[in-house]
């Protein structure tokens, strides 16, 4: 038997053993164990998941779950570390970085000519854009007020449809067979937008439910998603352009030394906000990050292509495994932080999320349809305006609205469209676009 298929035999076996684990301390009570075979379950189920060539895209919702488990059983873990020692983090402070960091890897996947597209084909980008700020945003608002949501969670409703299009959106058009080109430049024009329109929205929406500061939000949307995005494209440069000078070892160290200089001297001299306006500010650590990001671009590129001469696109490799990561980890702070109110509403915010992705999926496929658009443009609207955001809309729930309630719908949407969306682009995929 090959190595994959040994692994593969003994994840099912300890998938079956800590299932068995899980049934017996529910069934006798025992609360000390049932958590740790909980999460042992979940995570045995998310490698085998990964193992597996048509489970991968579900493996992403499996490690969700773990997290999940984890710090609904122990908060504390991902409340802060190192408690009443002067070395005390709250881990609150990691999820505005991390967003920026997920936001620089979309950024690397980017280039100009990708904005620049919307000159060719501006009106199945405008159609879309309409559909993505109308629909998903006045949905949200319906639905939690169908549910009977408390002020803060009908707010996270709002907000996680009022932003821009999700990340995976280009891999599940993809999928689809839908036009992929057009993705991309869609999800860059709704991401490019958002520093107006997602707080224009919350205003409007919202802004009786939770104060709601435009200038501060579109600083935040700002320093949290734009800056990384401009970073990643400037990586983007760094890392795929044909160009001789950025192949050369000397150029990629002088662009590392200067990059880190000037983070440091940013971090050392520069005021703590770059810009302040209408109570909002905009903070310097967007542009920290960013530099240094870029700077650990041009060294990898000098250690793994130059120095050790391996080709391969591992940039790509590593980019969903860093997003992945990092989303787990947003949602497991944003859970302990909320716990007890998860515990009373998670059902109902769960069927309001479902039926919210699935309707951005059926009006934008149906919106698309109406304009009389191409089959595969059709798929790709309904993929966009079906998935949205979800970390950019924990972070402004975190970061703005200082509220983990408002960052609950918004952490269960961002893994459940992964699942949704995965369905819906093997289906399509089956049924090959019919122009």
């Amino acid at each position: 038997m090959n190595i994959d298929g040994s692994f593969q035999k003994i994840i099912r076996y300890l998938i079956l053993f800590s299932l068995l684990a899980t049934a017996v301390t529910y069934i006798a009570d025992f609360e000390l164990f049932f958590a740790p075979s909980v999460i042992a379950t979940f995570s045995f189920l998310a490698l085998y998941f990964m193992s597996h060539p048509s489970l991968r895209s579900f493996a992403f919702t499996i490690w969700v779950l773990a997290f999940v488990s984890v710090s609904m059983s122990h908060p504390q873990a991902f409340m802060a570390w190192f408690e009443n020692t002067p070395l005390e983090i709250d881990l609150g402070i990691l999820i505005v970085p991390l967003i920026q960091i997920i936001m620089f890897g979309m950024g690397t996947t980017l280039s100009v000519g990708d904005f620049a597209r919307i000159f060719k084909t501006p009106w199945p980008i405008f159609i879309g854009f309409l559909l993505q700020f109308s629909v998903m945003p006045v949905v949200g608002l319906s639905l939690a007020g169908i549910f009977g949501f408390g002020p803060e969670v009908a707010a996270g409703m709002v907000l996680v449809g009022s932003c821009p299009g999700g990340v995976a959106s280009n891999l599940m058009t993809y999928l689809a067979g839908g036009d992929v080109a057009l993705s991309v430049t869609m999800t860059s024009c709704s991401t490019l937008a958002s520093p107006v329109m997602t707080p224009f929205l919350m205003k409007m929406l919202a802004g009786k439910m939770v104060p709601v500061n435009f200038f501060a939000m579109m600083f935040s949307i700002i320093n949290m998603i734009i800056v990384p995005i401009l970073a990643g494209l400037c990586a983007n440069r760094i890392l795929y352009s044909t160009h001789r000078i950025f192949k050369r070892g000397s150029t990629l160290v002088i662009l590392s030394i200067a990059c880190l200089l000037i983070a440091v001297a940013i971090i050392a001299f520069a005021p703590s906000t770059v810009f302040a306006a209408g109570g909002g500010s905009l903070p310097k650590d967007g542009i920290i990050v960013g530099l240094l990001l870029v700077a650990a671009i041009a060294l990898s590129k000098l250690v793994i292509q130059i120095a050790l001469r391996r080709t391969g696109n591992w940039m790509d490799k590593a980019l969903p495994i860093v997003s992945m990561a990092g989303i787990c980890f947003i949602i497991a702070i944003i859970t302990a932080r909320s716990a007890e109110e998860l515990k009373t509403i998670a059902k109902f915010l769960i069927a309001a999320v479902i039926i919210h992705n699935a309707i951005g999926y059926i009006l934008g496929y149906w919106g698309a349809r109406i304009v009389r658009l191409r089959e595969s443009t059709c798929r790709t609207v309904a993929i966009e305006v079906g998935l949205q955001n979800g970390g950019m809309a924990s972070g402004l729930a975190m970061d703005v609205l200082k509220s983990s309630s408002a960052a609950l719908a918004p952490a269960i949407f961002g893994p459940w469209m992964n699942v949704s969306g995965s369905i819906l682009a093997t289906w399509w995929r089956r049924k090959p676009a019919k122009e």
